[in-house]
């Protein structure tokens, strides 16, 4: 593993500790206050961007599966927006989109 691809690796897991933390609010607060889903979407292309670069690369190294792993915790956040959004809408829990 080269220098470049260890420090994209610790970038990425560096960006990947806060979705635990995030999802774990939006799950027991069922609010959006002080949340952008706009800012959620823009990071999520991102991500989604860094795998397809290393899809035509063809370069399958840890930093891929930390971005794989980042799309689906922002993935579960956006989806938990989703969940709180619609609740400060109707007032009703739910626990499906």
């Amino acid at each position: 593993m080269n220098t470049a691809t260890i420090l994209e690796t610790i970038m990425i897991l560096c960006f990947g500790i806060s979705w635990p933390l995030s999802i774990a609010r939006m799950y027991k607060s069922w609010s959006t206050g002080g949340k952008s889903i706009f800012f959620s979407c823009f990071i999520l292309l991102g991500y989604i961007c860094g795998i397809c670069g290393k899809i035509v690369a063809h370069n399958y190294n840890l930093a891929f599966i930390f971005y794989i792993i980042n799309t689906v915790m922002v993935t579960v956040d956006i989806l938990l927006w989703i969940r709180n959004y619609r609740y400060e809408k109707t007032g009703k829990k739910t626990f499906f989109i």
